[in-house]
């Protein structure tokens, strides 16, 4: 079964839809069957992973309204090595059209048990806002990436999305869990930079990921190539630290399901002894 993270940040121009695309690229280049959803109408992370947003047939506004089949909305065999379930503009009428619905807030997380045993990992990319999309996403998602620059109104921005995953959590997903805090155009040469993120290693502790992403002109040229980073130029800075957090991420997700079998296996020990 998938581990699905939604990657999300309510304030704008942090990283995330650059994060998404290269995370799901360098994923994939470790062999693991990966599923890039976007979810933001502007459509960055379709164009970013060489989709033409104007050509999609079905989107994930279709998903979102039972116009198809999830299956239907997947683009398979794309050059970038992951899957992709495209946006556009279209999608901003989900926003209106979700208000109608029955359980508005889950329609992507049903959408998504169909195919969730297909993957090792579904990314799902988000508007820089609080709305039916992005709660759509934190409802399927079992952990929540946050993608921040080290600066002091993000500081601000981060406790009021940290307030909105804990409202999530307790009234939808119980689930929900922020995996990561991943600190993005790092500039370890400016004092503010530093300040901030020992200040979020202190309050966050190993929340916060060990890598983190620097400022790089590389990272910011591949979308207008339709490309990942990790295909524009994989030995930019950019591309070697985005490979370094999917290494990061699988180390997590692999420790995290030992754990979890730990007590499983001590049952069926004591059974065994019993018997």
């Amino acid at each position: 079964m998938a581990k699905i993270l939604t990657i999300t940040n309510q304030k704008g121009g942090v990283g995330k839809t650059t994060t998404c695309v290269n995370l799901a690229a360098s994923l994939a280049a470790t062999k693991k069957r990966v599923l890039m959803i976007d979810l933001d109408p502007q459509g960055n992370a379709t164009m970013g992973s060489g989709v033409d947003k104007h050509e999609l047939e079905y989107s994930a506004y279709e998903v979102l309204t039972d116009q198809c089949e999830v299956t239907q909305a997947v683009l398979t065999g794309l050059p970038v090595g992951y899957d992709v379930i495209g946006s556009n503009g279209d999608l901003t009428a989900a926003e209106v059209e979700l208000l109608q619905l029955a359980r508005r807030e889950f329609r992507m997380k049903k959408a998504l048990l169909n195919i969730a045993d297909q993957y090792d990992f579904i990314l799902i990319d988000n508007p820089p806002s609080l709305n039916l999309l992005t709660v759509n996403a934190l409802a399927a998602s079992s952990g929540v990436i946050i993608p921040m620059q080290c600066e002091y109104y993000a500081l601000e921005g981060i406790s009021a999305l940290i307030g909105t995953i804990d409202k999530i959590n307790k009234r939808l997903n119980p689930e929900l869990r922020i995996e990561g805090i991943l600190r993005t155009m790092f500039d370890p040469r400016m004092s503010l930079t530093k300040d901030v993120s020992n200040h979020l290693v202190e309050y966050f502790g190993d929340k916060v990921y060990r890598t983190v992403i620097p400022r790089n002109v590389r990272l910011a040229e591949a979308p207008s190539h339709g490309l990942p980073a990790l295909l524009y130029d994989k030995n930019s800075r950019g591309s070697v630290a985005y490979l370094a957090l999917a290494g990061e991420l699988i180390r997590k997700t692999n420790k995290a399901s030992t754990e979890a079998s730990v007590p499983e296996q001590t049952e069926h020990q004591q059974a065994t002894q019993q018997d």
